[in-house]
């Protein structure tokens, strides 16, 4: 029995240790993100057809979107909560798996009311995603690579939207649009499995070597105790740094919604596309949004190397620069050129998802590291105000007015967010020498 004992110790001792496991950690992560915002975005690429066949009209089709934003919108902070209570690992797989389940249900839904049901309790489920992401950086990360993290982590978000088209076309072509969403919550149950089985915190890790643990505590913050929920959103929501987050999400949220929910629809009613020239062009804008978000954290690097930034300051100048990149959109009403749009649109995905990138990345710099989650998702209710708003008005005025005067609108709502950011959370001095490094 002791020698039993003696060799799984040293079974457990030996454990292979990874170099740069805290990037597989990473890319772990990424991967779920990626497969939420498939499931996510399967409904807006379907629209064309599920408008036929359950009888929905435009504002009707709206609301089925307004209700997972609504959703969205409410339990960002709550998931955000839970997952700095009971940690990243058991909190993302249970709402993984709540939302994985839900995808396959659509395949039974027979009127856009139902639809609309069971979009709002997807929405409560994937609401985890972008907490999560904050919680997994702060774990894994030293505060010095946070930015970068934060920009490849973005990837994930931008790379299933991208992805989403041609997988969701092939499944629907396959099996149907009911086979479609069965196929995308299936690839989600696949992932949470992955996630269960080689995902653990830093401390626990079996393929974690000391040396990479130092590396990710070297200049991590002392920790907070755990506030109950709305103790925490009380304390959150006096702090001025909160707001200078929240704001710029706010305005940046509409142009993200449109890209994902409404561009196929414009594609097809503005621009005549069917479904297939949709699923040619509309990964688009997403692939523009991936390189945004990887670019994103080394934008940071440059502006403290060139500029002499502080890490606060290159993170918000990063942030400024992709505002400046969403005026595309208001071009995008000029032109009759239908690739034109899509390429205008394209930049302004690249822009958005530096924006969104930075904002995670500054709660990540700004907040404690058990705040973290529910600030984020604090910040992502803030983003999700807008987008359920803004979405129950395009379905209001698109068949009226059209898509136009929104493009122009979104053009400019981020160099609003720009102003606040820069007046709420950039530093006003520059740092001593060396203090940047």
């Amino acid at each position: 029995m002791t020698t039993e004992i003696n060799t799984a110790s040293t079974a457990v001792v030996g454990r292979r240790k990874f170099k740069a496991l805290r990037w597989w950690m990473l890319a772990l992560f990424l991967l779920g993100v990626t497969v939420n915002y498939i499931t996510r975005n399967s409904l807006g690429l379907l629209a064309p057809e599920l408008k036929t066949s359950l009888n929905m009209s435009t504002e009707h089709y709206s609301w089925v979107v307004a209700a997972f934003q609504l959703a969205y919108t409410i339990f960002q902070p709550l998931c955000g909560w839970v997952i700095d209570v009971i940690g990243v690992k058991l909190g993302f797989m249970i709402f993984a798996t709540v939302w994985a389940v839900v995808c396959m249900l659509h395949a039974g839904v027979g009127s856009w009311i139902h639809l609309a049901v069971l979009r709002f309790f997807m929405g409560s489920a994937e609401a985890a995603a972008t907490p999560a992401n904050a919680k997994a950086i702060s774990d894994w990360f030293p505060r010095k690579e946070r930015p970068v993290a934060a920009g490849w982590a973005g990837v994930g978000f931008s790379i299933g939207a991208m992805l989403a088209p041609p997988i969701v076309v092939i499944a629907h072509l396959s099996f149907g649009w009911r086979g479609a969403f069965l196929f995308c919550g299936f690839l989600a149950l696949l992932w949470v499995v992955l996630w269960w089985r080689f995902y653990h915190e830093p401390e626990s890790h079996p393929n974690l070597s000391k040396d990479e643990l130092a590396l990710i505590r070297q200049d991590n913050e002392p920790q907070q105790s755990r506030l109950p929920f709305l103790a925490s959103l009380k304390i959150v929501s006096k702090n001025k740094k909160f707001y200078a987050i929240a704001i710029p999400a706010f305005l940046a949220e509409p142009a993200w919604a449109v890209f994902s929910f409404w561009v196929p629809l414009y594609l097809a009613n503005d621009r005549g596309m069917d479904l297939k020239h949709i699923a040619m062009f509309a990964w688009l804008p997403f692939l523009a949004a991936d390189i945004g978000s990887v670019a994103s954290g080394y934008l940071t690097t440059l502006y403290r190397k060139w500029f002499h930034c502080t890490r606060i300051n290159s993170v918000v100048a990063s942030s400024v620069t992709g505002a400046f990149m969403m005026v595309s959109l208001a071009f995008v009403a000029m032109t009759k050129d239908p690739y034109l749009a899509i390429a205008l649109i394209s930049i302004g995905g690249f822009g958005h998802q530096v924006i969104s990138c930075m904002l995670s990345a500054l709660v990540v710099e700004s907040f404690d590291k058990n705040q973290v989650a529910t600030v984020n998702g604090m910040r992502g209710s803030s983003a999700w105000i807008a987008s359920f708003l803004f979405s129950l008005l395009i379905g209001a005025v698109a068949d009226n007015i059209g898509f136009n005067p929104l493009f122009i609108a979104m053009g400019f709502f981020d160099l609003v967010g720009a102003v606040f950011l820069i007046a709420l959370i950039a530093e006003r001095r520059n740092p001593a020498k060396g203090e940047h490094a």
